[in-house]
């Protein structure tokens, strides 16, 4: 019988990440830890949080205090680290890698008092993973509404989770299939609450799964692909992938430096090298890939989260200098100012298939007829010591210069406790 993906990601699940993978890893680590701190200063998520905590106790801590059962604990990470959209994406299958991912693993790490490098080791397995499955399951599966963070990312968070438990072949194999029942998510939820949601119920998937199957649970023996699998009724093409071969694709993540959506962020970084022409702009015309027409193109956004998925609002935001980088710019009232929304009728945006989905193209005309040609691909190479400058950056601008240093230090140590200090702290 023929190798299928699952029969891959199995041997997979046992290899030794290299260097360049877990020193992104870590780079990832301590983004998403930035973002779940922000994200649960969020007041609309309290209700949730409270809601998912009075389930009972545990060992796995939750940003901001608390404790919760491992399954628990993920699927309230999962979701506050999304709740600003500001955490990593990769290109390869346009999804979220830790925020599905690092919950699962990082909860039941708590839970087992596994050392960090184990845990980072596991993290990276799944996270790895996550984008393979993407991958495998192709452009379709997202095209047609599936939300790759929460379906892709569940698979990944089930995989780095049975990693770090030290699952047998069999179990991991029964943890994979019991996923396939529960990886969900649609694309019908961007720009509301239930966006991050997704990504929250993935890792927690993934913790259920594993402790499940770690307690004899069976399910199919190919629930990810096999006859009536998760990949052959979710539109998933089976793009052919080689685990752990070649360059790791976690060693091309992208991390954000605009705080939305990250199908915007080409367009975003075009509009840096904009220059003022001391005239009145006229129009402006954005190309991108089709893909993101269906994503991030909302005309007339009417909250600050559906602003984060609009290519109008933040190209007229960037224009008139409003710090997009900026979590706290993206308010209710963004939108219905006056500015902003005058110059964000005169946007258009055009589909060009002739792009990748990491470039953009703005052309800018000023009334008196001098035009602005502007280009960007997120795909540009970035040495990952300016990477690291950037994030430093983020971060410190995200939960302030005391705390990301803290941060920094508990990852750089190689200290999860002091780590996990961190998401617990007010």
């Amino acid at each position: 019988m023929s190798s299928t993906i699952t029969d891959q990601l199995l041997e997979f699940a046992r290899t030794t990440p290299p260097r360049d993978a877990l020193a992104m890893m870590r780079l990832s680590l301590v983004d998403w830890c930035a973002c779940g701190i922000a994200g649960a200063r969020e007041p609309d998520f309290a209700g949730f949080k409270a809601s998912a905590l009075s389930a009972g106790t545990g060992q796995a801590h939750v940003f901001r205090g608390g404790t919760a059962p491992a399954a628990t604990a993920a699927l309230i990470n999962g979701t506050l680290s999304h709740a600003l959209d500001y955490d990593d994406t990769h290109f390869a299958h346009i999804g979220h890698p830790s925020v599905a991912v690092l919950p699962a693993v990082l909860a039941l790490a708590d839970q087992t008092g596994t050392d960090f490098a184990e845990t980072l080791a596991a993290a990276t397995i799944g996270v790895e993973a996550s984008i393979l499955v993407g991958i495998w399951l192709g452009r379709g599966h997202y095209q047609v509404g599936y939300h790759q963070t929460a379906t892709a990312g569940a698979f990944g968070a089930t995989l780095g989770a049975a990693r770090l438990l030290g699952l047998p072949e069999g179990q991991m194999r029964h943890a994979l299939g019991l996923c396939a029942s529960m990886a969900s998510g649609i694309k019908a939820q961007f720009g509301t609450m239930a966006k991050p949601l997704n990504a929250g119920l993935a890792a927690r998937s993934g913790v259920e799964a594993v402790l499940w199957a770690a307690q004899g649970m069976t399910a199919a023996e190919d629930g990810l692909a096999g006859p009536l699998g998760f990949g052959p009724t979710h539109h998933g093409v089976e793009t052919a992938v080689t685990p752990g071969q070649g360059p790791w694709q976690i060693t091309t993540i992208s991390h954000k430096f605009h705080a939305c959506c990250h199908g915007l962020h080409a367009m975003l970084e075009a509009l840096r090298d904009a220059q003022a022409e001391g005239t009145p702009i006229e129009s402006v015309t954005i190309s991108t890939h089709p893909r993101w027409m269906s994503v991030c193109n909302i005309s007339s956004p009417q909250t600050g989260l559906a602003a984060k998925f609009s290519y109008g609002q933040t190209a007229a935001m960037a224009l008139l200098g409003h710090d997009t980088g900026a979590i706290g710019r993206f308010t209710d009232a963004i939108t219905r100012d006056s500015a902003v929304v005058a110059l964000r009728d005169r946007v258009t945006v055009i589909e060009d298939d002739s792009l990748t989905e990491t470039q953009a193209e703005v052309s800018i005309l000023h009334e008196g007829g001098a035009v602005q040609q502007l280009s960007h691909d997120l795909l540009a190479p970035m040495p990952i010591e300016v990477r690291a400058a950037k994030l430093e950056a983020k971060v410190s601008a995200l939960i302030g210069a005391e705390r990301a240093g803290a941060l920094w230090q508990s990852v750089e140590s190689g200290d999860r406790k002091a780590f996990m200090e961190q998401i617990a702290a007010g």
